[in-house]
């Protein structure tokens, strides 16, 4: 181990941060470690210290430690080079879908970059799906999303509530188009960040009644069978959203 390695690692370990052993070592060392190397303790291209240091340093086995490591590896995070150690992999090899990965990279950014990035995602996919939805959706579906959208027109008041209807607004439309993966990734993404101040943003009256003012028009657009209007209105819905509850000086990013 060179002396830039032990500095690195005598500067990051410290005593475990658990006070009890969890029923899972190498998730609790793998946790850590995912958090280590998104804030760059351990930087790209550099290895992981050797497996003795980790050992000490988490009070494990070798055995656990090599478990974490290749969970790390099944992330992205690392790649085992032989000759060369466990490299640690530049942030674009990344799996930025695994729950670990991302709910570290989130709590370390600082710009919103990353959410500004979530958001994005959601709009391809989501005005997608409004499109499709619009050509499938049955008279089942059209009835629940009116259903919804008058019901948001009574919650605007109740912030909390009013949310929970609107993610049930979405979910229809996201399950009235088929696409079982697109749904998947949209409800994984906001799995992490549904119940973040960052993300929610704020929730006054004003902002709720403008938001359901885009559901409405999206339900019109899906009722009417027009898929491309249905689309635009999904993707100017989620824009503008988050514009609004983004309310910071960089906001111009995301409109791309």
């Amino acid at each position: 181990m060179t002396a830039a390695q032990g500095s690195t690692l005598n500067n990051t370990s410290g005593p475990p941060a658990w006070s009890r052993r969890p029923a899972n070592l190498a998730t609790a060392v793998t946790g850590e470690l995912v958090k280590r190397i998104v804030r760059g303790a351990h930087p790209s291209g550099t290895p992981l210290p050797p497996e003795p240091a980790l050992c000490a340093a988490f009070s494990v086995s070798r055995t656990v430690v090599r478990e974490a490591v290749k969970i790390l590896q099944e992330k992205g995070l690392v790649q085992i080079r032989q000759g060369s150690g466990t490299i640690v992999t530049p942030p674009s090899m990344w799996n930025m879908l695994d729950e670990l990965v991302l709910a570290a990279t989130l709590a370390e950014d600082d710009t919103l970059a990353i959410l500004d990035d979530l958001v994005v995602t959601r709009r391809v996919l989501e005005s997608d799906m409004a499109n499709v939805a619009a050509r499938l959706a049955d008279q089942e579906t059209l009835d629940r999303l009116r259903a919804l959208v008058d019901r948001m027109d009574e919650l605007v008041d109740d912030h909390v509530t009013y949310h929970e209807h609107d993610r049930a607004f979405h979910d229809v439309i996201m399950q009235a188009s088929g696409n079982r993966i697109a749904r998947g990734v949209v409800r994984a993404l906001e799995s992490q960040v549904i119940n973040t101040a960052r993300y929610m943003g704020r929730s006054e009256r004003a902002l709720c009644v403008a938001s359901n003012l885009g559901h409405r028009r999206i339900y019109e657009r899906i009722a009417a069978h027009d898929p491309d209007g249905a689309s635009e209105a999904m993707f100017t819905h989620i824009t503008e959203a988050w514009l609004v509850r983004r309310s910071g000086p960089d906001t111009a990013r995301l409109v791309r």
